[in-house]
Protein backbone atom coordinates (compact mmCIF):
# COMPACT_ATOMS: atom_id res chain seq x y z
CA UNK A 1 0.00 0.00 0.00
CA UNK A 2 2.84 2.46 1.28
CA UNK A 3 4.88 1.91 -2.74
CA UNK A 4 1.83 2.08 -4.44
CA UNK A 5 0.82 5.73 -2.61
CA UNK A 6 4.54 6.70 -2.41
CA UNK A 7 5.14 5.86 -6.59
CA UNK A 8 1.74 6.40 -7.79
CA UNK A 9 -0.73 8.37 -5.78
CA UNK A 10 1.36 11.15 -4.42
CA UNK A 11 2.42 12.14 -7.92
CA UNK A 12 -0.69 11.79 -9.92
CA UNK A 13 -4.16 14.05 -9.89
CA UNK A 14 -6.90 11.71 -9.80
CA UNK A 15 -9.71 13.35 -12.00
CA UNK A 16 -12.23 10.62 -10.94
CA UNK A 17 -12.95 6.87 -10.02
CA UNK A 18 -12.69 5.26 -13.35
CA UNK A 19 -8.91 7.55 -13.42
CA UNK A 20 -8.47 6.37 -10.26
CA UNK A 21 -9.17 2.47 -11.23
CA UNK A 22 -7.19 2.66 -14.76
CA UNK A 23 -4.02 3.95 -12.25
CA UNK A 24 -4.72 0.80 -10.23
CA UNK A 25 -4.75 -1.12 -12.70
CA UNK A 26 -1.24 0.14 -13.91
CA UNK A 27 0.21 0.40 -11.07
CA UNK A 28 -0.75 -3.50 -10.16
CA UNK A 29 0.51 -4.89 -13.63
CA UNK A 30 3.58 -2.33 -13.51
CA UNK A 31 4.45 -3.66 -9.79
CA UNK A 32 3.95 -7.32 -10.56
CA UNK A 33 5.74 -7.96 -14.05
CA UNK A 34 8.21 -5.32 -14.05
CA UNK A 35 9.53 -3.44 -11.34
CA UNK A 36 12.38 -4.92 -9.99
CA UNK A 37 12.13 -6.20 -5.67
CA UNK A 38 15.01 -6.51 -3.88
CA UNK A 39 13.92 -9.14 -1.80
CA UNK A 40 13.30 -11.34 -4.89
CA UNK A 41 16.81 -10.49 -6.20
CA UNK A 42 16.01 -8.03 -8.62
CA UNK A 43 13.11 -10.18 -10.39
CA UNK A 44 9.31 -9.09 -10.30
CA UNK A 45 7.07 -11.42 -8.87
CA UNK A 46 5.35 -12.57 -12.12
CA UNK A 47 8.42 -12.36 -14.25
CA UNK A 48 12.04 -14.64 -13.68
CA UNK A 49 15.57 -13.09 -13.84
CA UNK A 50 16.92 -12.62 -17.18
CA UNK A 51 20.07 -15.24 -18.27
CA UNK A 52 23.50 -12.96 -16.79
CA UNK A 53 25.26 -11.50 -19.72
CA UNK A 54 28.84 -12.94 -19.40
CA UNK A 55 30.27 -11.95 -23.13
CA UNK A 56 32.11 -8.69 -22.65
CA UNK A 57 31.20 -8.39 -26.26
CA UNK A 58 27.39 -8.33 -25.24
CA UNK A 59 28.29 -5.56 -22.75
CA UNK A 60 29.52 -2.85 -25.24
CA UNK A 61 26.59 -3.24 -27.40
CA UNK A 62 23.90 -3.46 -24.95
CA UNK A 63 21.24 -1.06 -25.55
CA UNK A 64 18.17 -0.46 -23.61
CA UNK A 65 14.65 1.00 -24.27
CA UNK A 66 12.43 3.03 -22.25
CA UNK A 67 8.32 2.48 -21.96
CA UNK A 68 6.70 5.31 -19.90
CA UNK A 69 3.43 3.90 -18.11
CA UNK A 70 0.76 6.61 -16.55
CA UNK A 71 1.78 9.29 -19.19
CA UNK A 72 5.54 9.36 -18.02
CA UNK A 73 4.78 8.54 -14.23
CA UNK A 74 6.08 5.05 -14.30
CA UNK A 75 8.34 3.78 -16.48
CA UNK A 76 9.77 0.45 -17.80
CA UNK A 77 13.20 -0.90 -19.31
CA UNK A 78 14.09 -3.51 -21.08
CA UNK A 79 17.69 -4.90 -22.84
CA UNK A 80 16.57 -4.42 -27.23
CA UNK A 81 17.70 -8.11 -28.64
Amino acid sequence: MQTCRRELLDRTLIWNQRHLLHALREFESFYNRHRPHRALGQAAPLRPLPAPITEPGQISRLEVRQRDRLGGTLHEYQHVA
